[in-house]
């Protein structure tokens, strides 16, 4: 069956999508300038959905736990239960707990997508906005009302594909599907791997295919994205995707996160 197929790395170095290099917005340098240039303005807070948040790679999805508005993080990219801060120690948001699996090998780590949540500090929502995935050259992406979340038996070879990371937008097409169980590393139910070439910084943006929300860019599998899927994981964690551009909240309702 598709999802018993194995997605391995072939060496060590293709592990995963790893910053911890203070200039990782310079690694793999935007090449193609037709590519890389936006097409829109960006709002006040910005759409970080899809786009590089300080400190923290690349946000993927703002959904909401209650009353709490909150943006998808890549797991291997910040530490549950540390704040971010900005310039000026902002209070950017306060990270939660990853997505986990409790039916794992001993020793090891499971998780059903790639990510934890951020809940994010009033005043870095973007109110009016929550709804949308800013894709850099690709423009804004606007999800409908009701929208709901890929999962992995959703998503077939041959699928469209869209994705920006480091303000590079990128296209492509799904060329497998299957479990991801490399020895030393995360185990993934399902990863999807698309013919599209990805580097350090690109990890935890959003991925759309056939323009719906689909996963997170979660890792580089012999040059190519490797990303997992999204409703698995927002269900994991409890989390309701935003379609709706207050996310049905309002900044009065809005729970400011503990610091």
């Amino acid at each position: 069956m598709r999802r018993k197929r194995l997605v391995r790395a072939v060496t060590v170095c293709l592990l995963g999508i790893l910053i911890g290099l203070t200039g990782f917005w310079a690694i793999g340098a935007l090449r193609e300038r037709d590519e890389t240039a936006r097409t829109t303005a960006r709002f006040d807070p910005p759409v970080w959905a899809g786009q590089n948040v300080p400190g923290a790679c690349s946000g993927g999805f703002y959904a909401r736990r209650g009353d709490t508005i909150v943006l998808t993080i890549v797991a291997h990219c910040a530490n549950p239960g540390d704040t971010l801060r900005g310039v000026g120690e902002r209070v950017i948001g306060v990270f939660g707990p990853r997505a986990e699996l409790r039916d794992c090998p001993a020793g090891r780590f499971c998780a059903p997508s790639d990510f934890l949540a951020m809940a994010l500090a009033p005043d870095r929502i973007p109110w009016g906005h929550l709804n949308m995935v800013d894709l850099g050259a690709g423009g804004y992406r606007t999800l409908a009302a009701g929208t709901r979340p890929l999962a992995c038996s959703d998503i077939r070879v041959g699928d469209r594909v869209e994705m920006n990371g480091r303000e590079h937008y990128r296209t492509g097409t799904i060329v497998s599907i299957g479990s991801y169980e490399h020895e030393t590393d995360t185990i993934f139910p399902c990863m999807a791997v698309a013919d599209i070439p990805v580097v350090v910084g690109d990890s935890g943006g959003a991925v759309l295919v056939n323009g719906a929300p689909a996963g997170i860019i979660s890792r580089q599998l012999d040059g190519r994205l490797g990303f997992t899927p999204l409703a698995e994981g927002l269900e994991n964690l409890g989390l309701i995707l935003c379609t709706t551009p207050d996310c049905d909240l309002s900044p009065e309702r809005a729970v400011q996160p503990a610091t």
